[in-house]
């Protein structure tokens, strides 16, 4: 199982993750992606989702047109992991190919 990070290493972590950040009321991060259009917003799930996948770890989020919401914590560790944070990364390396910083 992941170890959760302590709060200052989720902070020093998050300094290297522009627009994203702590979710009020819960030990997650978070982070909203908005897109040209649904096609984009869609095609940046759809590679997401296949990196997620491939680490078994998955994100909670939801996608309204062009707007991705994207909620990251681990479960089984009551928090943010490394798997979070390398989640994040993953999806912003995706999302800077589509166009969106």
């Amino acid at each position: 199982m992941a170890e959760r990070l302590s709060v200052e290493a989720r902070k020093q972590a998050l300094k290297s993750l522009p627009g994203w950040a702590e979710m009020s009321g819960r030990e997650a991060i978070g982070r909203t992606f908005t897109f040209k259009d649904f096609n984009e917003a869609f095609g940046f799930m759809t590679r997401a989702a296949l990196v997620a996948e491939k680490n078994d770890h998955h994100p909670e989020w939801r996608n309204v047109y062009k707007t991705v919401e994207v909620v990251l914590a681990t479960h089984d560790a009551g928090g943010v992991t490394a798997l979070d944070i390398e989640l994040a990364e993953a999806m912003d390396a995706i999302a800077s190919q589509i166009g969106v910083a």
